[in-house]
């Protein structure tokens, strides 16, 4: 499978390429695109920041000037909390993608906007304050209504990017059961 990995609102950390080690070693191509441009923070509140002064356009035009290159092999577009939110708008703008592996994030949904069929999963903490049970529930109910076919995994306990070893999110247990469930979903695709 073809990978399309964005990292989440502290930058291109080592996570981020550590789990696309993790998926090349599966056989799936994996590209990191870094949409900060070489940034990367330790606070959340400095890439937010950051994220903020570049704004969302500019970061969606880095990553689907770094995804069209790919687009025509037909992508599954994965990314980790700010990252899920990119992957979740470039997946419902392109109609040969194949699959959307979101981790600690979504996104809003265009009125209107559909997919055909598309294959989603979502791994998120359980709570998460960056992902109420509200918020999630309309979430979910409006993926189904755009057409696609959504499977979601909650962690309880957990921190919102669990899956970063170097974040005080981070939950072994927890990271370990989201990459096998991840793996045997991107086997499906």
């Amino acid at each position: 499978m073809n990978i399309m990995l964005f990292h989440s609102s502290y930058g291109l950390r080592p996570a981020v390429e550590s789990a696309a080690e993790r998926l090349r070693a599966a056989g799936h191509e994996v590209w990191t695109p870094d949409l900060y441009e070489g940034r990367v923070f330790d606070a959340i509140e400095d890439g937010r920041a950051y994220k903020a002064e570049v704004g969302v356009d500019e970061l969606l035009k880095r990553a689907i000037q770094a995804s069209a290159p790919h687009s025509e092999r037909g992508l599954v577009y994965a990314g980790f909390s700010l990252g899920a939110a990119v992957a979740q708008t470039l997946a419902f703008g392109d109609e040969k993608a194949r699959g959307l592996l979101l981790l600690h994030g979504t996104s809003d949904i265009a009125e209107g906007a559909t997919v055909d069929e598309l294959p989603v999963q979502l791994h998120v903490a359980d709570p998460d304050a960056s992902e109420p049970h509200d918020w999630l529930t309309a979430w979910y109910l409006q993926m189904g209504k755009a057409g696609a076919d959504v499977e979601v995994h909650r962690y309880p306990g957990a921190g919102h990017l669990y899956t970063d070893p170097d974040l005080a999110d981070y939950d072994d247990q927890a990271a370990e059961q989201t990459w096998r469930a991840a793996l045997a979903f991107l086997e499906t695709l």
